[in-house]
This record gives structure tokens, C-alpha cells and sequence, in this order.
């Protein structure tokens, strides 16, 4: 019989009163397992589990499952059962209470939709903006503005932008550390304020320079918001919701994204006298959430993990999940943390050090770069195009423009009700199998564009598909599968990772695209076919599906990789494992 490897597995073993997973079948046989005597020594048992005691929680070396007993035994398996209420998880966490969606809703008011809302804005009142510059340069130095300098100045104040995100990304994780996911974003409220005030008194003041200021404040709170955000949706809701209750993030950048559009048109604050107070918009999803998320409690992984403050953790629990559900989370929460005692928070460039995270970490950075790199700008950008093509008038295409909006939003609901059902490998890997196709359907339609007066309308079914299949696939799964990936410890430093490389591929992609379209036109898709081809191949090879599991079942699965590795000196690796449904 093989030795007790790993101290902690005492510790886990005392406080598994166990309520984790339960069998929803009937009666089930277990292969012989291992049990923990008084003298706290594994010892062979085998019984028969009803309904009633079948939860199960379960150490492998291997990671894998107890299929053939010999080999298990050699490689020291463990059970742990305790008996548990007839109640299925599923059932259990059908719905998600009203705290938790109102705590997602509140989060996100003030986060990834500021996001959103401020890629959009900015488009709206270029001409009124660049007005502005032309005046405020011609009173100040008694000249007219060059075009050059007038397209540097507006190239400026829109890119600053991804300047801010990347610099917000950079520090978000390490704040989120110290101040707690919900005090770091409170606390970002501060720079969306700043924001909005400067620019709305750069056209009083005459002072275009606080407009470059205020969109890199702007940009700052986005890359802030994108970083702790998913990391605060990822820790509150429990693992059969997991997926549903982190696509607040993708729903709530396109929510952003159609009302900057919505609000941008001409009948609201599109008119050029306007801009101003356009731009100042922002100071409203801070206010909100200034108001509301104190209602909320912080992470209860936060706590408990990274704080030690089980009461504060429970309380926590008892308020987002209900006071009959809130140990189920809390066992699995126990088990992350007796795993990662005594280990800190790591630093994004330790990660790049820690072979047993090679694999998630590959993945995060790809899946962030294919996110901006996949076409979907230049969708966006080849849309207004599209539009005239199919005889849409000048003045109306703000509302066409509006549809695609309202269409990746939807898209994003409607990824929301089946990421739970469907799993996020089938849906990303769809997701980027039907954007191959739309590429390749897109190139040929612009190449043939005055074949027949048919072909306008089916490059426009072409934006539109693309969108639907960006929302499904890529646009709603990746920000999730980055907290999925990565354990407590990880998490905050995969997200600076992660964050970083987005905006670096933002920015990238915004400096090259132009040169992309003129030297390749309608071609340029096909570079973005290889794009998402390639993506859509690794995910379907790599990625594991993380419905339904664990964070440390996740985490066990990408080292299961390489057996041969030890984690530790004092003996081999050991795997924790539960049970899935």
C-alpha cells in the first residue's frame, strides 16, 4: 500500500464533512477506496452508496479516475464519503438568487460597460471634436490647424485610449490583491470621474488637451475594469453558474457598446453642441455603482484565501448563495485553500517561470490576441462600406450601425442561457469555425460586389453572421476560460497577463489594420481566416472543457500534461479531484 504522501491530504480529510457533489441517479458501487482510520492511516474499504451518501471527493496522483482498482491502489487513490441530503446541484443551482444577479449587475454597471461605452462614444462626435481642435488651435496660435496635425490630434485623443487600457490591465491585478476585488473596483469609480470632468470642461476652458488626459483616465478605469471585473463575477457565483454569471462581462461591453451607439445618434446627444456632455456620460455608470455595490459583499474566495476570514467568507456566502446552499461553495473553497497554504499571490512574471503553468498560460495569451486579431474590427470597419453598397442612405447608416450593436448584444444573452447547457469548448471553437467560414463568404462577396445587385445584401448577411459568431464563440468564452484556468493564487496575475496582451493586440491591430486594408483590401480576411482556423484547432486540441468543474479539477486536468513532473521534494505530485455530475 503506498505511503501518505502529502501532509495536507490530513487536513483535507478533516474538514471534508462532506457536501460538494452529489450523484443525481440511484444507488451506485464504488471500487474499493481508501478511507482515513482513527489512527489516521488509509485503510481498503469497499461499500455500496445510496442515493442519500453518495458525495463523493476524491485524491489521484494521476488525476484520472479509479477504472482499474489495482492501478489505482499503486498509485494512491483516496475517497472521501460522507452522506449527503437527496439533492442534486443542478437542481440546487438551477437559478441564481437575486443578491448574486443583482451583485453581478451592479458590478458590471460600473465596469466592462464603461468598456464598451466608451469605444463607442468617441465615434459620434468626430467632426464636432475635430472642430473643437481647429478652434481652440486657431485662437491659440492665430493659424489654422494643419490636416496632419489635426489627424495626430485626433488619432491621439482616440488612441490614448488603449494607452490607458494596457496601463490600468498592469496594475489592476496587483491592486485587486491589496485592495479586495470590490474595493479595487470602487476605488477605479475615481478615475471614470476624473474623466468625465476633464473632458467636459475641455470645450468650456478651451483646452484640448484635457481631452487627451481624460481618455487615458478613461482607459485606465477600462483596463482596471477588464482585469478585477471577471475575477469578482468568477469568485462569487458558484460552479454549476459559473459560466452564466461571467458573461456579465461580455454582455455588459456590448450593452455599452449599443448604448454609446443608441445615445450617440442625433436625436439625443449626437448634435454637435452636445459632445461635451457626451463625453462626460461616464460619470454616470460610476455614480451607480458607487451607490449600489456596497450593498455587496467582497469575494468570499478573496476572503477566505487571500484574507484567512472564514466568518467574513461565510457571511459572504450566506448572502449571494442562501443560507442552505452557501457549504457547497464552501468546501470547495476549504479544499483550494489547505492546497495553496502557505503560498502567496504570484507575480505575473513568476508565471512565466512555473513550468506546471505552461499550458494555461499558452492559452490565455492566444485566446487574448485571437480576440482583437480574429477580423472583428475590420468587420466593423468594412461595415459602413456594406452598408452604402446596399443602398442604405448616408443618413442612415448610425442606425444600421446601431443593428450590429444590438445583434452582438443579443448574441451575448443568448451565449449567457447556453454556456451552461452547451459547455464553453463547443461554443468557442464553434464560435471561431463560423467565423473561418465567414471570412472566407465575406472575401468573395467583396471581390464579386457589382457581380449582382444580390451580392450588397449578402455581404451584409456576412457582418452580421460574423458578429453572431464572434458573441457566441470568442467574445462572451474568453474572459471566462481566463479565471477558469487559474487557481486563487494564479488568477490575479493571469488576468494582468491576459489583460496586457488584449490591449497590446488593440493597439497593434489599430496601428496596422489601416496598412492591412490598403495593401490587401478584401483579402485581408484571409489573413484572419488563418487566424481563427488556427485558434479554433488549438482550443479543440488543447483546451479542456471546464463546465461544471472545479477550479483545482481544471488546474489538475492541463498538469495531468506531464505525470512525470513533481510538485514537490518530499513526494510525488498529488492531483485533487472531485467528483463530477
Amino acid at each position: 500500500m503506498p505511503p501518505f504522501v502529502n501532509k495536507n491530504l490530513a487536513n483535507l480529510f478533516s474538514l471534508s464533512k462532506s457536501k460538494q457533489y452529489i450523484y443525481p441517479l440511484g444507488p451506485i458501487w464504488i471500487k474499493p477506496h481508501l478511507c482515513i482510520d482513527e489512527q489516521k492511516r488509509p485503510t481498503p474499504v469497499r461499500r455500496q452508496l445510496s442515493l442519500d451518501q453518495a458525495s463523493l471527493g476524491m485524491v489521484h496522483p494521476s488525476g484520472g479516475r479509479t477504472g482499474d482498482w489495482d492501478k489505482a491502489m499503486e498509485s494512491g487513490v483516496i475517497w472521501m464519503i460522507s452522506p449527503e441530503p437527496s439533492v442534486s446541484l443542478l437542481t440546487r443551482y438551477q437559478f441564481p438568487s437575486k443578491s448574486l444577479l443583482l451583485a453581478v449587475c451592479s458590478a458590471c454597471i460600473g465596469g466592462t460597460f464603461q468598456y464598451g461605452y466608451n469605444i463607442s462614444i468617441i465615434n459620434a462626435p468626430t467632426q464636432s471634436v475635430q472642430k473643437f481642435l481647429n478652434q481652440t488651435w486657431l485662437e491659440r496660435y492665430q493659424t489654422s490647424i494643419s490636416e496632419q496635425v489635426l489627424t495626430l490630434l485626433w488619432s491621439t485623443i482616440v488612441s490614448i485610449f488603449t494607452v490607458g487600457g494596457f496601463i490600468g490591465a498592469s496594475i489592476g491585478g496587483t491592486l485587486s490583491i491589496k485592495l479586495g476585488r470590490k474595493g479595487m473596483l470602487l476605488a477605479n469609480n475615481v478615475f471614470a470621474i476624473t474623466a468625465a470632468l476633464l473632458m467636459g470642461l475641455s470645450y468650456p476652458t478651451g483646452v484640448f488637451e484635457l481631452l487627451i488626459i481624460g481618455r487615458l483616465l478613461i482607459g485606465i478605469n477600462a483596463g482596471i475594469s477588464l482585469c478585477v471585473q471577471p475575477l469578482y463575477l468568477g469568485e462569487i457565483a458558484p460552479t454549476a453558474l459559473r459560466g452564466a454569471m461571467s458573461m456579465g462581462t461580455s454582455i455588459s461591453i456590448t450593452g455599452g457598446i449599443l448604448t454609446g451607439q443608441v445615445i450617440g445618434l442625433r436625436e439625443l446627444l449626437g448634435r454637435e453642441e452636445y459632445w461635451p456632455i457626451l463625453l462626460s456620460t461616464s460619470c454616470i455608470p460610476a455614480f451607480l455603482q458607487l451607490l449600489s455595490f456596497p450593498c455587496f459583499p467582497e469575494s468570499p474566495r478573496y476572503l477566505l484565501i487571500d484574507k484567512g476570514d472564514n466568518e467574513g467568507c461565510n457571511n459572504a456566502l450566506k448572502q449571494l448563495h442562501g443560507k442552505d446552499n452557501f457549504d457547497i461553495e464552501r468546501e470547495d473553497m476549504e479544499r483550494e485553500r489547505v492546497m495553496a497554504a502557505g503560498v502567496q499571490a504570484q507575480k505575473p512574471w513568476v508565471l512565466f517561470r512555473n513550468h506546471s503553468l505552461s499550458w494555461q498560460l499558452l492559452t490565455v495569451i492566444l485566446l487574448n490576441s485571437a480576440q482583437q486579431l480574429n477580423g472583428i474590427n475590420a468587420i466593423y470597419f468594412y461595415a459602413d462600406y456594406v452598408f452604402k453598397q446596399s443602398g442604405i442612405p448616408d443618413d442612415k447608416i448610425p442606425y444600421a450601425t446601431v443593428g450590429t450593436g444590438a445583434c452582438e448584444c443579443i448574441t451575448a444573452l443568448t451565449c449567457g442561457m447556453l454556456i451552461e447547457c452547451l459547455g464553453r469548448k463547443v461554443l468557442i471553437t464553434g464560435g471561431y469555425a463560423l467565423m473561418s467560414i465567414c471570412c472566407i463568404l465575406f472575401t468573395l462577396t467583396l471581390t464579386f460586389q457589382d457581380a449582382s445587385p444580390l451580392v450588397p445584401y449578402l455581404s451584409m448577411a456576412c457582418v452580421f453572421a460574423f458578429i453572431l459568431s464572434f458573441g457566441l464563440g470568442p467574445g462572451g468564452v474568453t474572459n471566462i476560460l481566463t479565471t477558469e484556468l487559474f487557481t486563487q493564487t494564479t488568477r490575479p496575475a493571469a488576468y494582468m497577463i491576459a489583460g496586457s496582451v488584449n490591449w497590446l493586440s488593440f493597439f497593434f491591430i489599430g496601428i496596422l489594420f489601416p496598412f492591412i486594408v490598403t495593401g490587401l483590401q478584401q483579402y485581408c480576411f484571409l489573413v484572419f481566416l488563418v487566424v481563427c482556423s488556427l485558434m479554433g484547432i488549438y482550443i479543440f486540441l488543447v483546451v479542456p472543457e471546464t463546465k461544471n468543474k472545479s477550479f483545482l479539477e481544471i488546474h489538475n486536468e492541463f498538469q495531468s500534461r506531464d505525470k512525470r513532473k513533481p510538485l514537490s521534494a518530499d513526494g510525488p505530485r498529488t492531483i485533487l479531484f472531485s467528483t463530477q455530475l
